[in-house]
């Protein structure tokens, strides 16, 4: 709360700034805000079909009332809780909920269905930052910022390429209890395992990821074009050639909802990049982050009325879904030592 407060202090206290962004807001397009926000219903469609094809392949029926309810109410947690995982949590609390004896599946779904998300934002930071790299060699204050991306970013995958080889080789039974991550890696032995062989529906579940981001890429842009009259717009595939780079580094659990973070990323990229000045960046980022909070106000209204009986406090989620991580876990691990001594 400190640092979202601190940030958002710097990028709006100036009154002359201020002003400047009340001019843009006065001229703003409302067509391209209409545009934006439906933009981002195509994002909770992809991933409600996503999710669903994930589903059924651990034969899960849910209906799809009750997919897009707890994605929209995951949307919501994301927005007030620091990072970018909250809505996981509160989906895996609420779907034990929905399919009781199936723990596991229900656990697995969430984490896939998160798992390929990263899979197709990896895959489009690369293509769309190698294709416009001289373009942003011309700002060496945004090549920080893409650099410190994509060492998160390569983190990340080499993480779970350690993750793969572990299971391969058959090796996650080694690990000793106490290692960092025990239980994750566990958990992607056992999701490996299950999706690995459903491989159509990972493929369609992977497209439908980069529809998605592409939804939630969409929306900024329209938020930005709504500001074309008061300054410039850089073309839709160089805006989707940053907005991974500031995904992942506003992802950070650094500030709530990426509230400030995302305002000074966009004027750093916007301003070195674009020549949008200062404040026309921030009130384009803020228009932006206002259509997505709609959404997860939508959200927040519907758990308002998602049986407010069987509600919990977050820290009541966290340590159910921690326990259920762990369960899964140890089962996993005590399959693969079984198999082991079998051979």
């Amino acid at each position: 709360m400190l640092v979202t407060v601190g940030i958002l202090f710097a990028v709006f206290h100036d009154p002359a700034k201020r002003a400047e962004m009340a001019r843009a807001l006065g001229k703003a397009d409302r067509g391209w805000l209409l545009a934006g926000f439906a933009a981002y219903g195509l994002v909770e469609i992809c991933a409600g079909v996503r999710w669903q094809l994930l589903l059924r392949v651990q034969g899960i029926a849910l209906s799809w009332a009750r997919v897009f309810m707890l994605l929209l109410v995951g949307v919501f947690f994301n927005f007030v809780i620091p990072g970018g995982t909250g809505g996981d949590v509160v989906k895996v609390f609420y779907l034990l909920k929905e399919t009781p004896g199936k723990r596991a599946p229900a656990l697995l779904s969430v984490l896939v269905d998160r798992l390929i998300g990263l899979f197709a934002l990896i895959a489009m930071a690369g293509v769309l930052i190698a294709a416009q790299w001289h373009w942003l060699l011309s700002s060496p204050d945004a090549l920080k910022y893409i650099w410190t991306a994509l060492a998160i970013l390569g983190a990340s995958l080499a993480g779970l390429g350690v993750s793969f080889l572990l299971t391969g080789f058959g090796l996650i039974h080694r690990l000793p209890a106490r290692f960092p991550g025990r239980d994750k890696f566990a958990e992607l032995a056992l999701a490996y395992n299950l999706y690995g062989r459903a491989w159509k529906p990972s493929a369609a579940a992977f497209v439908l990821s980069l529809g998605a981001h592409l939804g939630y890429f969409a929306m900024f842009y329209c938020a930005a074009a709504s500001f074309s009259a008061a300054s410039s717009v850089p073309s839709f595939g160089k805006f989707c050639t940053i907005m991974p780079v500031i995904n992942t580094l506003t992802a950070l659990p650094i500030s709530v909802g990426g509230l400030g973070v995302r305002e000074k990323l966009f004027q750093i990229f916007l301003g070195d990049l674009c020549g949008v000045t200062d404040a026309v960046a921030a009130v384009m980022s803020t228009t932006g982050y206002a259509l997505n909070l709609v959404w997860g106000l939508l959200g927040g209204l519907l758990y308002l009325f998602y049986r407010p009986s069987e509600h919990a406090r977050m820290r009541e989620m966290r340590a159910a879904v921690s326990t259920l991580e762990h369960t899964v876990a140890e089962e996993e691990i005590a399959l693969e030592t079984a198999a082991k001594e079998k051979r």
